[in-house]
């Protein structure tokens, strides 16, 4: 079932999607009139397709993502109707309308539903969205001979201004028996001062109904008349109080009201305006959130006991704006009547049966709670989240309004400092960690921390390259620092196994004081499993933080069954999957304070948001059915059901991403202070980071691999006792570092057999894992190998994971054809990957496009790679570039790395020729050693 969805770019550009049952859409689907419909916008450009939500499509019940798009765009043709100077006949296009207010668009962007790029929307987003929409509303009245009026009105009847019908109720305080009073008018024209595309005060000119029938007396301006008091009639069809008025002819004449006179219209807004009615009332009725006395709900107050286990106080009161309601107000109230009463001298509106039964129900809560309320339950409820919480699912929707809910004391200070880092208390690691956090860093340090000391969860979702791991290292040395009570229990990391020597490698780098203990089989070659069932118990008592593959926590059943100080899973989209084996054991872990790690923005899918939340905060987001149920009433129930009142043209649309059908606030609201995510292309980050940032890339060998590898070494040293002379020798340690290389690369470029499976290469798989992340991110990538052969099966194993064709190019592509493959790249919506052989995509090409350079195999001499990264790092480039050199473990790769990080003032002599070159020079025992392979280091499953 396909359907249309909205994406963002990373530049925040706006994109129509059609798509097969996109997850973000919550099952939705469209009606084929509508899919037409928008078919045909869209031929003149997305911008036209969303003035077109926004302008005729307020009925429908759309899908969320299309739903934002219409409220946003619903906003501007409310800034357009409302500038003073719209006349019938306009004769330039009209001046950018005003931004909504500051709130609104906090609004749209907080209840903003999960759609693909939703990390990349911000108020400056939505700014030049707003100048895009004008532009498309320009070209549309251009083409009506600027008649605004009639194209207003050819939209939908809620934007036509003049030639309306006005209701107008207004308050007459020396009459109180009728201290209202009633008027319907119709706006004849335009008064003041018009001139051009200035005006000076432009008004409408309301003349009563009743003169209607003066000006368009005889036959001639009948359809006229009927036109006008057409919206009337159709609104008295749903409205009994107005069906009398017409029937008696009392609309024509001015009114004094009671107030359930008054009530009754007020509540009436909603039909009268999406009949065409225009509608003046007092500015202290709200149609959406009308004046009302409430429970009041203050939760947290005080907390016992800390984290997830905490127990909050619940309290509950009366209030009116914040006011408290007295007793004696309270039996005032209980004596009144239903409909609009006067409260602390003002009008409020009273539905006895439904404040009563508010009041009931929350008193009932709070005396069940006498203990108190339960952390989890008092975050949902402070949310909004009502349907993952027992408590809220008692009371129907029409409910809400009659109570408000707020943070007490302990609470609103706690989130506070979850939300705002950086007014909490400093954290610094101290000499023990081995690196200088940048600032945002030290900010994410204080957010863990926090998260640490209240014993919460917490997902760190920030950008790949802005440095997860030593924001968790330092963590790590923060927290076994501080006295406890008895010995502290170790911390556990929970990763890919591709990813183990990264975390060995930059642990010992950057915390060495840290007693670190590898759970893998591939550190304990040789030993039986009882010997490595008595090693891991007494690693674990011995250490301060152990690794472990997700496959290992299936292996090693003993990391199940001890507690942890802090357990953290590193890509944590590993365990989106809820049924698997993995996901079961991650989540089965006994841990003090569980942390998620991911650069893949959780927000986009609702599956892997709740998966992640499952382990880090259990049961903040209830069930996983649960979860779903609730995702699709956010979303409107995905079912077409949900009724609208987005045509009433009220003007008072509460920016929540589709007219109050499509609202996923409550959930953002509840899983923000659980999430911290920084983009590269926030400007408050960017200026802090290099322009380029070098990452090595640490990939295992496969058993396939070592074993190729080991045999290759071998095979070498037999050799070196029979060549007779110094020319043999160099050309069989030449063929020898080639043939390394390549298994290194894949046994397939060795063994010539065309298969390339990618679990039988590390770095197959490696690049598979952070290519989905740079998918996930939009981001484009160059991948630059050194073998013309290799440049296909990468390409190949992209394509499969980006879900579309990239680019090749090698020696063998025509020169004729490179220029339109740069072209094609830098495009915007071009391919996604780039493979490059580094001989012939190496220099001369500007690829700015690509803000991810990986060095697949390494050439062994910096100057060719910097050639080759300086393809994305030139100018016109305006993104930080993260460059990944991949090496394998316990390989020549790393060995000769190594040697150029030591003598790195050396490495332009040693390299200059070409690093072959050299090693062919070194002594049969220092090349064996060269290429020896470390098999505890190379050799790991992939889990």
């Amino acid at each position: 079932m396909k359907t249309y969805a909205l994406e963002i770019g990373p530049k925040g550009r706006l994109h129509w999607v059609w798509a097969e049952n996109p997850e973000h859409e919550a099952g939705f689907s469209m009606d084929t009139a509508l899919v037409q419909r928008l078919a045909l916008a869209l031929e003149r450009g997305e911008w036209h397709a969303l003035l077109h939500l926004g302008a005729v499509e307020l009925d429908p019940a759309l899908p969320p993502s299309l739903a934002f798009g219409r409220a946003f765009a619903s906003h501007y043709m409310q800034a357009l109707c409302a500038m003073p100077h719209i006349t019938e006949a306009w004769q330039t296009p009209p001046p950018l309308p005003l931004l909504p207010p500051q709130e609104v668009l906090q609004n749209l962007l907080q209840s903003a539903p999960p759609m693909v790029g939703a990390e990349y929307l911000q108020q400056e987003v939505l700014e030049t969205w707003w100048q895009h929409l004008h532009l498309a509303a320009c070209v549309e009245m251009a083409e009506a001979n600027n008649q605004l009026g009639p194209w207003l009105h050819s939209k939908h009847p809620s934007w036509s201004l003049l030639g309306r019908v006005c209701f107008h109720l207004v308050e007459n305080k020396n009459n109180p028996d009728m201290p209202f009073a009633f008027m319907a008018t119709y706006a004849a024209g335009l008064g003041g001062q018009f001139s051009g595309q200035t005006s000076g005060h432009v008004r409408a000119q309301h003349q009563p109904l009743a003169k209607a029938l003066q000006d368009h007396a005889g036959a001639g301006n009948q359809a006229t008349l009927l036109a006008l008091l057409e919206p009337i009639h159709k609104a008295s069809e749903q409205c009994a109080w107005l069906k009398t008025l017409v029937d008696s002819g009392a609309i024509f004449h001015p009114m004094a009201w009671t107030p359930q006179e008054a009530h009754a219209m007020l509540r009436s807004l909603p039909q009268l305006e999406a009949s065409g009615i225009a509608v003046r009332i007092p500015n202290w009725w709200q149609p959406r959130q009308p004046p009302r006395p409430q429970v009041k709900l203050a939760i947290g107050e005080r907390a016992a006991g800390v984290g997830m286990q905490a127990l909050l106080d619940f309290k509950v009161s009366l209030s009116l704006g914040g006011e408290p309601i007295s007793a004696e107000e309270w039996q005032q109230l209980l004596a009144a009547g239903d409909g609009l009463v006067p409260l602390k001298g003002r009008w409020v509106e009273l539905e006895k049966a439904q404040l009563e039964e508010v009041l009931a129900h929350w008193q009932a809560v709070q005396k069940s709670a006498d203990d108190g309320l339960s952390f989890l339950e008092g975050m949902r409820l402070l949310a909004g989240a009502s349907g993952l919480g027992k408590t809220s699912e008692a009371l129907p929707s029409t409910s809400t309004p009659w109570f408000t809910l707020e943070a007490g004391e302990w609470l609103k200070t706690t989130l506070q400092g979850l939300q705002n880092p950086e007014n909490s208390q400093a954290v610094d690691p101290g000499p023990a960690l081995k690196a200088e956090l940048r600032p945002y860093q030290r900010l994410g340090l204080q957010w863990l921390h926090g998260l640490n000391r209240l014993g919460l969860g917490g997902c760190l979702a920030d950008d790949m390259g802005l440095g997860k791991t030593v924001q968790v290292i330092a963590l790590l040395l923060v927290v076994t620092a501080m006295p406890t009570a008895g010995p502290r229990p170790p911390h556990l990391l929970v990763l890919p196994a591709s990813l183990l020597g990264n975390w060995e490698t930059e642990l010992k780098r950057f915390a060495p004081s840290l007693r670190v203990w590898v759970a893998h089989p591939s550190a304990h070659m040789g030993k039986a499993a009882a010997v490595q069932a008595g090693l891991c118990a007494h690693a674990l008592a011995h250490c301060d933080v152990v690794l472990c593959s997700y496959g290992g926590l299936v292996r090693w059943p003993e990391l199940l069954a001890l507690p942890w100080d802090t357990v953290v899973l590193d890509e944590a989209q590993a365990i989106k999957t809820p049924g698997s084996q993995q996901t079961r054991a991650a989540k089965a872990l006994k841990s003090r304070v569980r942390l998620a790690l991911t650069g893949t923005p959780v927000e986009n899918q609702l599956g892997d948001l709740w998966s992640i939340f499952d382990f880090i905060c259990p049961g903040l987001l209830g069930s996983d059915r649960d979860f779903k149920a609730f995702a699709r009433r956010l979303a409107g129930g995905g079912n077409g059901d949900a009724r609208s009142d987005a045509s009433s043209g009220n003007g008072n649309h509460n920016g929540n991403g589709s007219n109050g059908r499509s609202n996923f606030a409550p959930l953002r609201k509840l899983v923000q202070p659980y999430i911290l995510r920084r983009l590269k292309t926030d400007k408050r980050i960017i200026t802090d980071l290099p322009d380029k940032t070098e990452l090595k890339t640490y990939c295992p060998l496969s058993p396939v691999q070592a074993s190729l590898y080991q045999n290759a070494v071998n095979d070498l040293a037999e050799k070196l006792n029979h060549v007779d002379s110094p020319m043999a020798r160099r050309g069989l340690v030449l063929s020898f570092l080639m043939r390394l290389k390549q298994l290194c690369n894949h046994p397939s470029q060795w063994l010539g057999d065309g298969v390339y499976k990618p679990e039988d290469s590390g770095k197959f798989l490696r690049l598979r894992e952070l290519a989905q992340t740079i998918a996930a991110r939009q981001d484009k990538v160059l991948v630059f190998t050194q073998f013309q052969e290799m440049t296909a099966p990468l390409a190949a194993l992209l394509q499969a994971v980006f879900g579309r064709p990239g680019l090749v190019l090698h020696g063998a592509t025509p020169v004729k054809e490179r220029k339109a493959l740069v072209a094609a790249f830098q495009d915007e919506d071009g391919p996604p990957f780039f493979v490059l052989s580094i001989k012939a995509g190496g220099t001369g090409l500007t690829l700015t496009a690509a803000t991810h350079v990986i060095h697949f195999d390494r050439w062994w001499n910096p100057a060719v790679e910097n050639q080759a990264t300086d393809r994305a790092y030139r100018i016109g480039q305006k993104k930080n570039v993260l460059v990944h050199k991949f090496i394998c473990k316990g390989s020549i790769e790393e060995k000769i790395d190594a040697m150029l990080e030591e003598k790195a003032s050396l490495s332009k002599n040693i390299l200059e020729g070409g690093q072959e070159v050299v090693l062919t020079e070194l002594s049969d025992q220092a090349l064996l050693q060269l290429v020896a392979l470390d098999i505890h280091a190379a050799l790991a499953e992939t889990d």
